[in-house]
């Protein structure tokens, strides 16, 4: 087994975890000190690492950074949006390779998406989506609009598929010339009744999809758990036998397209897990069936997990983690049976990512 690296974004700071054998982890940080974290990537393409991180204050303002030492040293990408928008970047949603050695894609409150072509190091705004007629009829979520989830398709450049809250889910087939709604069969329960089904306007929370298998795709909604077999076109509940249809993280099987995880949270109480219990649910037949995962997870766990800080490993078997709003990071190494934490009393765990270098 190769070396294992886990980034951890804080709303004060970055830490990094290394190990050689995903049972004793060495901690590093914080980076970014005092600065808020809301996404963080690690890029294994092309045969090096480089890391991204989004560091983000009230007196500095937002910033992408990479690093290429495995975040001995950081250095600064330039992303901002044109004058002629009228508008200021207030903070890095995502951060997520494209396809090929060197497309980056990163989202961003305001709601707009920015391509970089050089792994990185300079952004250009997507004018295709910035300009779209709905733009002006996007809502904001708790946390403000921001476009939190890019998935590019994984051999076809030209079509990715992104989410906004409070938008819905927009895809593209033409490299992000023009994009259309992806919304059909996902509800917004926030809405009046008789207008829950709209063409956009729902509050997607995270979406993912396989690699393997591009068109099956799985979404946390705002109330409601969906799978797509069309590439994101129709979307089809699969929240049957969860606890509730409320969360914010999804995450695909890195090998198997048809296991899914989800941390399942109380949507109209306090936002935690039904009954104050940790629990992830798993599920092997793409959402058919679902099984509790809590074997070494505590019994009183009364705090969120957010839409980022859950991911998987490359490894076999799957290491899955995830960080919580009481700054515990636990993981598993056998798919998600048993559970440890892996690190303690850190700041607001905002995102998660995972890598086997």
């Amino acid at each position: 087994m190769g070396q294992s690296i886990v980034m951890i974004g804080t709303r004060k700071g970055l830490w990094i975890a290394r190990s050689d054998d995903r049972e004793t982890w060495e901690l590093q940080g914080p980076h970014f000190d005092m600065e808020d974290v809301y996404s963080c990537c690690i890029d294994t393409r092309g045969g090096s690492v480089r890391l991204f991180a989004s560091p983000s204050s009230s007196w500095v303002g937002p910033k992408l950074m990479h690093s290429d030492d495995l975040g001995e040293t950081w250095v600064e990408g330039k992303i901002g949006f044109p004058e002629d928008t009228g508008t200021s970047l207030e903070r890095v949603w995502q951060i997520q390779p494209g396809v090929g050695d060197t497309t980056v894609w990163a989202g961003t409150e305001p709601g707009a998406v920015f391509r970089s072509d050089d792994r990185g190091e300079t952004f250009e705004l997507v004018r295709g989506l910035w300009d779209h007629p709905h733009r002006p009829e996007w809502g904001a979520g708790y946390g403000g609009q921001a476009f939190h989830t890019i998935v590019p398709h994984p051999t076809d450049t030209d079509r990715i598929t992104c989410a906004i809250s409070s938008g819905g889910v927009y895809a593209t087939t033409d490299g992000g010339a023009t994009w259309e709604a992806h919304n059909t069969g996902v509800q917004a329960e926030f809405l009046p009744e008789g207008s829950q089904y709209p063409e956009f306007g729902q509050c997607v929370h995270k979406i993912a999809r396989h690699p393997a298998r591009p068109d099956r795709m799985f979404m946390q909604n705002h109330g409601g758990v969906y799978r797509s077999d069309d590439g994101g076109t129709t979307w089809q509940s699969i929240e049957q036998g969860l606890p509730a249809n409320f969360g914010f993280p999804v995450v695909v099987h890195p090998h198997d397209p048809d296991t899914v995880y989800l941390f399942p949270l109380s949507g109209s109480g306090g936002r935690y897990p039904v009954d104050g219990e940790a629990r992830v649910w798993r599920s092997k037949d793409a959402g058919e069936t679902w099984e509790a995962l809590d074997d070494g997870l505590p019994e009183h766990f009364f705090v969120g997990v957010m839409r980022d800080a859950m991911c998987t490993d490359q490894h076999d078997p799957v290491g899955v983690f995830f960080g919580a709003r009481n700054g515990s990071v636990w993981a598993s190494t056998d798919e998600g049976d048993t559970w440890r934490e892996i690190a303690a009393n850190l700041p607001d765990v905002m995102a998660v990512r995972a890598a086997a270098l």
